[in-house]
């Protein structure tokens, strides 16, 4: 493998990591720890990367664009997504953030009048031909990778909102609670947090013991967790320790709803 092809390889594999040491580096890619150390000082200097003592953490902005993620865990998602639409009700103020679960979730809605406020393009563009649905859109500046409104606009139009539940999404999730990789992202989220009775995150297991960039919140400020069947069983307790309520969404639970028969042009890949 040359050069330049590894040291693209190990950063993609130290922002799925979000951490990883020299030796880990060293294993993964089957090179000496000294080369491991190049290749980390090299990556630093683009801004991608901070050097820590005896590893690396990813700072950078994402680098899988929204279409990409996706297609990524598409089961998990569509069977999270079946789970998370039993907490809705007719009449229901409900928030979704710009995750590509939430909009999974956006596509599983039942055909029941229920008010849905967002600030992710896609969502809407799912959303906007639902007649039973009143859907109310949060401007701000938009992010190009995701289609996701942030900033102080978005931020100052949820500060006058409240809802009764919030689905979101997180880039990573460890002891030390939530994390993302934007943190303007972050911000915009920790607003929704606020407007929220009840804050659901829907996470597939991938996400456990991963960190990112920018840390969102504590575990305690979460109410509710769906995630795939395939949660380790050390992540299960240690929810529930923290209090929150953990609800676990079996592989084939996108079959038991059948999504409403519509043709809106919902596809975004």
């Amino acid at each position: 493998m040359l050069p330049d092809e590894r040291r693209e390889k190990v950063l993609q594999f130290i922002e799925k990591k979000g951490f990883v040491s020299l030796l880990e580096i060293a294993d993964a890619f089957q090179i000496s720890e000294s080369t491991a150390r190049r290749d980390v000082e090299y990556l630093a200097n683009f801004g991608q990367i901070r050097r820590t003592r005896g590893g690396a953490a990813y700072v950078g902005e994402s680098l899988t664009p929204f279409t990409v993620r996706l297609k990524k865990a598409k089961r998990e998602k569509r069977a999270i997504a079946a789970r998370a639409v039993e907490r809705i009700h007719p009449a229901d103020t409900i928030l979704l953030d710009g995750g590509t679960t939430t909009l999974e979730l956006a596509r599983h809605l039942p055909a029941i009048p229920i008010q849905v406020v967002t600030n992710s393009l896609p969502i809407i563009n799912v959303l906007v031909s639902r007649p039973e649905i009143e859907l109310i859109a949060i401007g701000g500046y938009v992010y190009p990778k995701t289609g996701v409104s942030l900033g102080p606009i978005a931020e100052k139009v949820l500060g006058e909102l409240r809802v009764a539940k919030l689905f979101m999404s997180a880039g990573g999730i460890t002891e030390d609670g939530l994390f993302n990789s934007n943190a303007l992202l972050a911000e915009t989220e920790r607003r929704m947090m606020a407007a929220a009775d009840e804050v659901i995150v829907l996470a597939d297991s991938s996400k456990f013991g991963r960190s990112a960039l920018a840390r969102l919140c504590p575990l305690e400020n979460v109410d509710v967790m769906i995630v795939d069947e395939g949660l380790d069983p050390v992540w299960r307790r240690r929810l529930e320790a923290e209090g929150i309520e953990l609800v676990l969404a079996p592989l084939d639970a996108e079959e038991v709803r059948s999504k409403p028969e519509r043709n809106d042009g919902d596809e975004m890949e």
